[in-house]
């Protein structure tokens, strides 16, 4: 799976030179890259066994997916992440080579560095530092790795995490590499995520000449109204962990280039960020009734609604993981990460099914953006916390 260079434990522990080699291998979602072919390699080394898991469905692309386990005995603790990046737009607009890891001054530039290779190259060499200095842990160390997370994320971690109860082992705790802190490394550990549901919202009318109104029904007039009813007043006020629920308007496409001639139809698409106050089937419950409610009266225009929930909202209560990642961020950067459920969806909304999860890793203001980037000093930082959670997690495991 790799050259007998990467097999050096120095290099394994060196968090800047494995997110160079994982940058270097251009695994646009869908496509591999090599990424998990370099990653398997790593690990092998370490000592872990290692699963391609490829999964596929109809209309979708295949996607090849890793999970690597050392050790069969519980607690498991566990590392996710994805190694599936965007596209990078055009290469001309880099500063250099989106795929070359270049480190330009104190920074690390390349598709992928903040979102989330860099993360997933500090895990590794966290793991390896804690092996050289404790040996096999009191339990089992594992890695949840897909090619899936930027795309429509059907093949990845969902389908491995099924493949996992099939075999009957256990996650007990994991710890997701996301891009949580908005400036500086330290600032949030996420513990929850908002739900995500998109609609597109489709009014049918009756065409007709703009002078003879009382001939056509506006399908656009019945739509401004659909609309004000769920935008009018807010969702909630918010709880404890989440910010108030939102309703955002993303598009309105009547497609009509006519003046005078009132459209047959008007589309507008929106999206709810929800928090735990709400289900993605009772939003869509409630805009069904909201817009039956509006439209009782109409006599000739009807609606359709089409929904898709991407993701429910998740809340993992404060509790000894998140309370080890903050104690292990305070001790290497002298600050205290704040609880938040903030950013959008996340593939812990799948794992959090199974058990406790957690969200920490660099700093996320490039993701996505041409010369993606992050402080190379804080890939030595963020190894650090990441092998002090692990000390942390099977010191209190062998207590208890």
């Amino acid at each position: 799976m790799t050259d007998s260079a990467t097999l050096d434990p120095a290099r394994t522990r060196d968090p800047l030179d494995l997110a160079q080699r994982l940058i270097r291998c251009p695994s646009v979602t869908p496509a591999e890259g090599g990424a998990l072919d370099l990653l398997q390699g790593e690990l092998e080394a370490l000592g872990f066994v290692c699963h391609r898991l490829v999964f596929s469905e109809a209309g979708t692309p295949d996607v090849d997916n890793l999970y690597a386990r050392l050790g069969t005995a519980r607690p498991n603790f566990c590392f996710a992440g994805h190694t599936d990046v965007v596209p990078v737009g055009e290469p001309a607009d880099w500063s250099s080579d989106p795929f070359a890891a270049t480190v330009a001054g104190e920074e690390l530039i390349g598709r992928g560095a903040a979102d989330m290779k860099g993360a997933i190259a500090c895990m590794v060499a966290a793991v390896a530092g804690y092996l050289a200095t404790h040996g096999p842990p009191a339990g089992s160390i594992s890695l949840l790795i897909t090619g899936d997370e930027e795309g429509p994320s059907i093949n990845g971690t969902r389908k491995m995490l099924q493949w996992l109860e099939e075999r009957g082992e256990v996650l007990d705790a994991c710890l997701v590499g996301e891009p949580t802190n908005p400036e500086a490394l330290g600032d949030m550990v996420k513990i929850g995520r908002r739900g995500s549901l998109t609609a597109t919202l489709t009014v049918h009318g009756v065409q007709g000449h703009t002078a003879y109104p009382h001939l056509a029904d506006n399908p656009v007039h019945h739509l401004i109204r659909l609309l004000h009813a769920v935008t009018s007043r807010p969702l909630d006020q918010g709880t404890a962990h989440f910010q108030p629920s939102t309703l955002q308007v993303s598009s309105v496409d009547v497609g009509n280039p006519a003046t005078n001639v009132i459209p047959a139809k008007a589309t507008a698409a929106f999206n709810i960020r929800f928090n735990d106050l709400h289900t993605g089937d009772g939003l869509i419950a409630w805009l069904r009734e909201t817009f039956d409610r509006e439209m009782a009266e109409a006599t000739h225009a009807r609606y359709e609604l089409a929904t898709r929930i991407s993701g429910e909202s998740f809340l993992t209560p404060p509790g000894p993981l998140s309370a080890a990642i903050q104690d292990a961020v305070e001790a290497e950067t002298g600050r205290r990460p704040e609880l938040s459920t903030t950013g959008g969806t996340s593939d812990a909304r799948f794992i959090k099914d199974v058990c406790p999860v957690a969200e920490f890793g660099l700093v996320g203001k490039t993701m996505h953006q041409v010369d993606e980037r992050v402080a190379v000093g804080d890939l030595a930082t963020l190894t650090a916390v990441y092998r002090r959670v692990l000390e942390a997690y099977f010191s209190r495991s062998r207590r208890d």
